[in-house]
């Protein structure tokens, strides 16, 4: 009988054999208490595939007292959905005596807003406990009414010292691998194409033992590792999990204005059957994020294309996703907004809650009018060219600049424009 991948094999059964996440599960840690204690609140575990999701979900399913299920959003249906609520009712009205009955849903990000409604009953009246796992960001993927319901806790990719620590387990407690004589001389290419995916770790050491003969010593080394990896670049993701690689390929290749590129890792994406939504929300964040001011409708097409993939779906939706990406590859480009925001969120962490100027400030009563609030306040559209020089920025900030004009024709546009306001630059 074939033994099981070396991930399935070492997945740990325990917290103390639990690697990474320590935010979560080391001591003190919000889910370490929750397990340690049994009192296990609906939640959602939130972070890019192989850093322990599930095993978090195990590991609570080998510990609690509770009735535990699990379902996975891709194989399970509203109906499926339904049958295991009422076996938790069952469940809830006497049959465990150890606490509420816990469902598991994986990639919970793949239910509809009919399955996920169909949750909402059980887990606002406290029939079911939830614990959700995804890769997406649950602001986008899950109802507000469950969000409400359940605790985001987000996981981290692993640290290089914690895949070092997880491939020493490996080597010296694992069945196959403590039978080999293996030599480790390098870990950069290792560590490099786990990018942080426990998973992928182990995976990779599972190709590199099965590529050596039989009594043949294992080495590990950068050469070897990346040699091995071409030879066969999808065996160290066994699961199809080549997702946050490809759909880095994607965005840098539009942002360096590779369309061709783009459009090849575009079509390993659709061909691999990535969620088309999930490919045009990159679109839209990178519209605003690379392209930005020097071209605004690359934004406005990015949107419609959200928009059409919901109307449309797939296969026919890969045709706007191709246009978009395209357009995108070729726009102008410019991060000059993203730079702006996080200058000025870099600005707010650092001064606080400066005040807001007395002539901006609102004045709904009249005791805010008799103290000045808005009273020197000028109104632009009421001065020739609809512009007039006032002071905007609070007083400790004056001078202040958080945009930067982007070398491109729209934004030097933009700026000679503001020249021409402000003598100067804008607030001076």
């Amino acid at each position: 009988m074939a033994l099981p991948p070396l991930a399935e094999r070492l997945r740990p059964r325990t917290l103390d054999d639990y690697v990474g996440q320590k935010h979560l599960v080391g001591e003190g840690g919000i889910l370490r208490r929750m397990i340690e204690t049994g009192n296990v609140s609906s939640f959602i575990l939130w972070g890019p595939p192989g850093v322990g999701k599930t095993t978090i979900a195990r590991i609570i399913a080998n510990t609690t007292k509770s009735a535990f299920y699990t379902l996975s959003a891709v194989t399970s249906g509203v109906k499926d959905v339904r049958d295991v609520i009422d076996r938790c009712r069952r469940d809830a009205s006497g049959m465990f005596s150890g606490g509420r009955p816990i469902l598991f849903i994986d990639e919970i990000h793949r239910f509809s807003k009919s399955q996920q409604d169909s949750l909402l009953s059980a887990v606002e009246s406290g029939t079911v406990t939830l614990i959700g796992a995804t890769t997406e960001n649950p602001s986008f993927e899950v109802i507000r009414p469950l969000l409400s319901r359940a605790q985001v806790y987000t996981l981290r990719p692993l640290e290089d010292d914690e895949l070092r620590g997880l491939m020493e387990r490996a080597i010296v407690t694992d069945e196959v691998l403590m039978c080999r004589n293996i030599k480790v001389e390098q870990t950069e290419a290792l560590f490099r194409y786990a990018g942080g995916d426990a998973r992928k770790l182990l995976n990779i050491l599972d190709l590199l033992e099965q590529s050596a003969s039989h009594g043949e010593d294992i080495v590990i080394n950068d050469r070897i590792v990346t040699d091995r990896l071409q030879e066969n670049p999808q065996a160290y993701d066994k699961n199809g999990e080549m997702h946050y690689d490809i759909i880095s390929a994607f965005i840098k290749s539009i942002r360096g204005s590779d369309p061709d590129a783009a459009v090849y890792w575009l079509a390993r994406m659709i061909a691999g059957g990535e969620d088309p939504e999930f490919i045009a929300r990159r679109l839209v964040i990178l519209a605003a994020e690379d392209i930005g001011l020097a071209n605004p409708n690359a934004l406005l097409l990015a949107n419609a294309t959200f928009d059409a993939i919901h109307k449309i779906g797939m296969p026919e939706g890969r045709i706007p996703l191709s246009e978009c990406a395209v357009y995108l590859a070729c726009s102008p480009k410019s991060n000059s907004a993203y730079l702006a925001i996080d200058a000025a969120l870099a600005e707010v962490e650092q001064t606080g809650n400066c005040p807001v100027p007395l002539h901006l400030r609102n004045a709904p009563t009249k005791l805010m009018k008799e103290l000045g609030y808005g009273t020197s306040y000028k109104y632009a559209h009421d001065f020739p060219g609809h512009f007039v020089r006032q002071q905007f920025l609070p007083e400790t900030l004056q001078g202040k600049h958080f945009w930067c004009a982007a070398d491109n024709a729209a934004e030097v546009q933009m700026q000679q424009r503001q020249q021409q306001r402000w003598g100067g630059g804008t607030n001076s």
